[in-house]
């Protein structure tokens, strides 16, 4: 089967724990900031490496409520800034996870991330819910509904929107 998401999230997993807040993905004080600025602080609270060390396509893994606060989409877009190829969690905030989809990061809900080890080299299938980690392990995450996945396909809900609305006018001959 031919993915709709290519080349798929594949790279270096980055750990972290349980309540990772938006604050510290985008934080307050630089709200105002341009992006590039915002994106070199994302996560530094956490772990200050990983704004300056995380790769294109790099998945970042972490437990429960993921991206829990205030409803900044500053905070997937930093994400998607880095070149974070996707997020996968145990839960995550509402808010954030709609954000998130609505500007083309994909988030996957994975109950068990607890044998995805920092560091390890994993690739992820969007089309069947796996994270594939190098040594062998799988880990199978709740698939993405349909129409999550075609907004996710188009690169966000913007895109998403706009080759909808090109495809209704070319059926009308407009």
């Amino acid at each position: 089967m031919t993915s709709a998401f290519a080349p798929a999230p594949a790279g270096r997993l980055w750990r972290f724990g349980d309540n990772i807040d938006t604050d510290a993905m985008a934080p307050a004080v630089l709200m105002k900031a341009p992006l590039p600025v915002l994106a070199r602080h994302c996560l530094a609270a956490v772990r200050p490496e990983f704004p300056g060390s995380v790769r294109p396509g790099d998945v970042l893994v972490a437990g429960a409520n993921f991206g829990i606060g205030s409803s900044r989409e500053q905070a997937p877009q930093a994400l998607r800034e880095l070149g974070v190829g996707a997020v996968v969690a145990q839960s995550f905030g509402g808010l954030f996870y709609r954000n998130a989809i609505n500007l083309g990061l994909p988030v996957l809900v994975c109950a068990d991330t607890s044998r995805l080890a920092d560091g390890s080299h994993a690739v992820l299938d969007l089309d069947t819910a796996q994270l594939r980690l190098d040594d062998g392990t799988v880990a199978a995450c709740e698939p993405i509904p349909a129409f999550l996945r075609a907004i996710l396909a188009a690169g966000g809900l913007v895109p998403h929107l706009k080759a909808r609305l090109a495809r209704e006018r070319s059926a009308r001959g407009g």
